[in-house]
């Protein structure tokens, strides 16, 4: 069976799927993306997704290629025509094709499209039950990481360092002050020993990830206490327990940070709660969807305190 991309109006070969020379994503790093889990032939959190994405594509004065209803069914069509049961929906807009120039192009330039799928098999993956390494690493990131552009480099130059130290991710360190941000392609949490779930606000400084805001409502919901808040990494290696999210992490245990066990080096039941709830929640069996906030703020605050 082949397997189907779209490309600007068109469901394509995937091997044969391309893009003009002169497209700004290609050149500039010009443009947005998304990623939206698929479960059981359904997307999770789609609606936070494309809310997200409508953000991020006002932030850089980007157009909506196509309708946000159309491209919602171009999304479910590209699960049908590749028989996606689990996996994930990948999805690019860029600002489109125009002659090269630093300066957003002027005329009618049309944003381009990009749409592809992956299957996963999340059944099969042990970094959910037996946890995985993460090193840390200094942020080098720019400013405004709240916006999910493709301008990915800096956390693929981490991400390698993580593979090549046999790491599973890295948590990247902002060098001023010592705190953990995030993950290069995951938000970083840990579990105090008082039994607090922390992870860093939603600020500038980190991508407000949709299956962040989805396991805090987990967490209220099992009775975990949670405050969003920086933490350093002294405190992550003395915490009880720790993990990653995302879209294909989802609570990914974290029982080594730079070699050191975390807690007793195994996947703690904080950690297994939340798993646990997340993969209701992604099979329908939760109730409530995510929501995007409608701003992030640019400065930390000092940390708001919840428990349900």
């Amino acid at each position: 069976m082949p397997r189907y991309a779209y490309v600007n109006g068109r469901y394509v070969d995937h091997r044969e799927a391309a893009v003009h020379i002169e497209d700004r994503g290609y050149q500039f790093s010009d443009g947005v993306y998304e990623v939206v889990t698929v479960k059981d032939g359904r997307l999770v959190d789609a609606k936070a997704h494309m809310d997200r994405l409508g953000r991020s594509l006002d932030e850089l004065q980007i157009g909506w290629p196509v309708s946000r209803p159309v491209l919602e069914m171009i999304m479910a069509e590209m699960i049908r025509r590749n028989r996606l049961h689990d996996g994930l929906v990948y999805m690019q807009i860029t600002r489109g094709v125009a002659p090269r120039n630093h300066a957003f192009p002027t005329g009618d330039v049309r944003p381009a499209l990009v749409i592809t799928t992956k299957k996963m098999n999340f059944a099969k993956m042990t970094k959910f039950t037996e946890g995985v390494s993460v090193i840390t690493l200094p942020d080098q990131r720019w400013a405004r990481r709240d916006i999910k552009t493709i301008s990915l480099l800096p956390n693929c130059l981490n991400k390698q360092k993580a593979t090549e130290a046999g790491c599973y991710e890295a948590f990247q360190v902002d060098p001023k002050d010592g705190m953990v941000t995030e993950g290069t392609a995951s938000n970083a949490w840990i579990i105090t020993e008082a039994g607090e779930l922390v992870t860093r606000p939603a600020t500038h400084r980190i991508l407000n990830g949709i299956t962040r805001l989805t396991i805090l409502r987990i967490a209220e919901e099992e009775g975990v206490p949670f405050v969003e808040r920086p933490f350093s990494v002294e405190e992550a290696k003395r915490a009880r327990e720790a993990f990653v999210s995302s879209a294909t992490s989802f609570v990914t245990p974290v029982v080594r940070i730079d070699g050191e066990p975390v807690g007793d080096g195994t996947v703690g039941p904080i950690c297994r709660k939340l798993l646990a709830g997340y993969e209701e929640y992604a099979a329908g069996l939760r109730a409530r969807g995510a929501e995007w906030p409608d701003d992030i703020p640019a400065d930390e605050g000092d940390g708001t305190s919840r428990a349900a």
